[in-house]
């Protein structure tokens, strides 16, 4: 069967052989160095595709494996005693000439002038083959032959089967990798609705074949997917720019080679199909060829994937010293040369285009972008590849020496111990991440702009930013769900409403659930803490008004109104306790009773603190002896001004809950995912008019209490309802712009702490340095100390007022 295929390749061979010949191409080594163990070099000088970079690219690849051999030659730690040497073929990216240069390395045949001379060849290695399909028929000839077949851009998935490809090894990661990677990045971006272009080979078939495979286990969706060559008629280019331009997927992801591409992207320039995302594969995304100010508007912003680059010192000075001289007989460089200036190597007759095109001998003077190295990623694939088989040499002489062998460097080593001792474990699957982008001179560059490395746990394998959106349907806002459109894949869907009291809380909205109810409750941590400080407010309310009570008929419980006290203390006790209105399910009655019960209590209260402080104005402010001015406001003026000031908060009140009371509502707009159960105000205007009739009580006895600050100290309580009253006004003028500010059941917890918070203070200030003066310095609870700064005239103008009976 091997012998079959031999021949039906020789016939091929022979088939193309006059056309690399009348190119001037005679099958002997391009390159090569005698050494003790000879390693053969395939590249790919000439192309089909008629471009400089084409010849100087693979060049490089020559040179940098003939550097790599003379680094290995002149190291003390590798091969001591052991010269490497090369032969470099040519194999014009041709399968048959590939296959007839392999043959040439094996068996040691080469073609010289006419004749034939036959000698045993040397080589154990073969380093080369850029085309997957190629290196198929390669490896699978000679793999009985048991030479190493080292491949630096073979990417074919297939190819890793040891069973078919025994011998057959590479330094580049598998298009397994590679096509994971992509579908990765297509994942990492979000795109779930793209087109697929491939191309029409092993390399491109095999690397879509598993892209799909692993996107389609990710819900990405693949609107069509079409394969291409370069011999593909026009006819079917055009068919394939009408699938484009007729599609509603605005990323392509292209696994393909730049050969294939070329002519699509021509005619989708003419046709100036822009404004799509293209993700390409290794084989066009950083190439050169490609990269021209035409395609920038069709290929302009492209992502892809490329071998991680690498950096090897003293290459660059390497190749900017070699000259025409250093490779007698030889016109791969004289090509390079002659083609990047345009000229044609057959017009010699022409004195004019001899002067345009002198020969340059260096090539740190050609024009070849090249000479600089930027980019060393395939290049460094070649370098390893040198690097691997001296190391697998090396195992071989070590082993030979640990055995009693002699070293000798004609020691005879088989091939088969090459690929018996050759690392597998050079390889690492690391990617970057270019994207095409214009420079300050319009000139488009491959600039890296993320990493990606298949040991890091899924998830974190990309490293990058600027995010492109290429979806079939947007995903579904809060409040609908997702309905699939008949006959579309999934990925395209219409996204229909849920129903009202339900929600859809996933990215991807299939269903509706039931939303959640938010109310602040008893049971939840802010609720208790509120309930706790309600009911100790209250009950510090009531234990001082028992203490009031015990001591009721002491100097400073008569002196400070007692009647107006204890009804203070009962409204500060309901001003606690209508705080717990507020916490609960909203409901009918708890809406009515809440705010309405807030209102009066407060104004209750604000009416006996004003009371108080009109008492203890008026019995300090009567200069003239015998002045009647307290016999206006006694008790029963002071009973009277109180229930007036409360009756009037009763009537706004009354006029709140019939013409538009509170009632308890569903809040659906302030949170998508939850419903707010709250009391909605009704009229807010009232609901203003009942916290500034407060308000403007508060004012009042501020003002009246600053004005009667510096009264006599042992018996002036004016200053403690001035400090009472500041508080209490900080509290509620921070607390309208918390209240309209805070979202759900925190506006309800801000008017609770409201509540409570001006409560305290007024308990507090007024009550707590009578409360001490009684429990702790009963000493000074005497008639004697409290009338010792009174002016007598204050006293006797004022003795009538039960504010200042003893």
């Amino acid at each position: 069967m091997l012998f079959l295929k031999l021949i039906v390749i020789t016939y091929l061979t022979r088939a193309e052989e006059p056309e690399c010949q009348l190119l001037g191409r005679p099958h002997f080594p391009l390159l090569s160095k005698e050494g003790d163990i000879i390693i053969g070099g395939i590249f790919s000088f000439h192309s089909s595709v008629t471009e400089v970079n084409t010849t100087f690219k693979s060049f490089l690849f020559a040179q940098t494996m003939i550097f790599a051999t003379e680094e290995i030659n002149n190291s003390a730690e590798l091969l001591s005693g052991v010269t490497l040497g090369y032969k470099i073929y040519d194999d014009c990216s041709s399968m048959p000439l590939a296959v007839k240069a392999a043959m040439a390395l094996v068996s040691g045949q080469e073609k010289t002038s006419d004749k034939f001379c036959n000698r045993h060849s040397s080589v154990h290695a073969i380093i080369g083959l850029s085309d997957s399909s190629t290196t198929m028929a390669v490896a699978s000839s000679f793999g009985p032959f048991h030479i190493p077949l080292i491949s630096y851009y073979a990417t074919c998935a297939c190819l890793s089967n040891k069973q078919e490809f025994p011998t057959f090894f590479r330094t580049i990661p598998s298009d397994f990798y590679q096509s994971r990677a992509l579908a990765q990045l297509v994942k990492h971006f979000g795109w779930t609705w793209i087109g697929a272009i491939r191309s029409d080979s092993d390399y491109g078939n095999a690397g879509m074949a598993t892209f799909l495979q692993d996107v389609q286990q990710q819900d990405v969706c693949i609107e069509y997917s079409e394969a291409i060559a370069r011999a593909s008629p026009r006819e079917k280019i055009l068919r394939l720019v009408n699938i484009i331009k007729s599609s509603t997927s605005k990323v392509i992801v292209a696994f393909a080679s730049f050969i294939d591409l070329e002519f699509l992207i021509q005619e989708l320039s003419l046709q100036n199909v822009t404004g799509l995302q293209w993700v390409g594969s290794e084989g066009w995304i950083s190439n050169e060829y490609l990269a021209i100010s035409e395609n920038y508007k069709v290929l302009g912003g492209s992502i892809g994937c490329v071998i991680n680059n690498a950096v090897i010192p003293g290459l660059q000075e390497f190749l900017q010293n070699i000259t025409v001289f250093d490779i007698p007989g030889n016109n791969i460089l004289s090509e390079a040369d002659q083609s990047a200036k345009d000229c044609n190597l057959t017009s010699e007759d022409n004195p004019e285009i001899n002067n345009q095109c002198a020969m340059t001998t260096n090539i740190r003077e050609m024009n070849l972008q090249y000479t600089d190295v930027p980019e060393l990623r395939i290049t460094n694939n070649v370098y390893k590849a040198m690097y691997a088989i001296a190391y697998s040499l090396k195992r071989i002489y070590k082993f030979q020496d640990a055995k009693g062998n002699l070293f000798n460097k004609t020691f005879d080593i088989g091939p088969w111990q090459v690929v018996e001792n050759y690392n597998r474990n050079c390889l690492n699957e690391l990617y970057d991440l270019v994207n095409w982008q214009l420079n300050n001179e319009d000139m488009i560059k491959f600039v890296t702009v993320g990493l990606y490395d298949a040991s890091l746990p899924k998830g974190q394998q990309f490293i990058m930013n600027n995010v492109p959106k290429s979806v079939c349907s947007e995903s579904c806002p809060l409040g609908t769900r997702k309905a699939v459109q008949k006959g579309k894949p999934i990925c395209c869907f219409d996204c229909i409403p849920c129903a009202d009291g339900e929600i859809s809380n996933t990215t991807e909205k299939d269903e509706c659930i039931i939303k959640e109810i938010e109310f602040l409750s008893f049971g939840e941590v802010m609720g208790i803490i509120l309930v706790v400080f309600s009911l100790a407010g209250a009950s510090v309310s009531v234990a001082v008004a028992g203490i009031f009570y015990r001591y009721k008929d002491t100097p400073i419980v008569k002196a400070n109104n007692s009647e107006l006290s204890f009804l203070l203390l009962l409204s500060l006790s309901l001003c606690f306790l209508c705080s717990l209105t507020f916490i609960g399910e909203p409901s009918e009655w708890s809406c009515k009773l809440r705010h309405t019960t807030f209102g009066i209590t407060f104004v209750l209260c604000i009416s006996c603190v004003l009371g108080k402080t009109i008492v203890v104005l008026m019995a300090f402010r009567a200069t003239l002896p015998g002045n009647n001015t307290m016999k206006w406001f006694g008790p029963t003026q002071q009973r009277l001004s109180v229930f007036t000031l409360t009756v009037i908060q009763i009537m706004i009140c009354a006029l709140w809950l019939i013409v538009f009371p509170p009632f308890p509502s569903r809040n659906l707009q302030h949170y998508k995912d939850r419903i707010i159960l709250e009391c909605d105000l009704g009229s807010t205007t009232v609901f203003y008019a009942v916290l500034g009739y407060i308000g403007v009580l508060s004012i009042m006895c501020f003002v009246l209490s600053f004005l009667a600050r510096k009264l006599p100290d042992n018996f002036n309580e004016a200053k403690y309802i001035t400090f009472s009253m500041l508080i209490f006004c900080a509290v509620w003028i921070t607390f309208i712009p918390a209240y309209i500010s805070s979202p759900g059941k925190y506006t309800v917890a801000v008017e609770i702490f409201a509540i409570l918070a001006s409560s305290f203070a007024l308990l507090f200030c007024i009550f707590a340095p009578k409360c001490y003066v009684i429990l702790l310095k009963p000493e000074k609870n005497t008639k004697k100390h409290l009338m010792a700064k009174i002016p007598s005239k204050s006293f006797t103008s004022s003795n009538s007022s039960e504010g200042i009976k003893t």
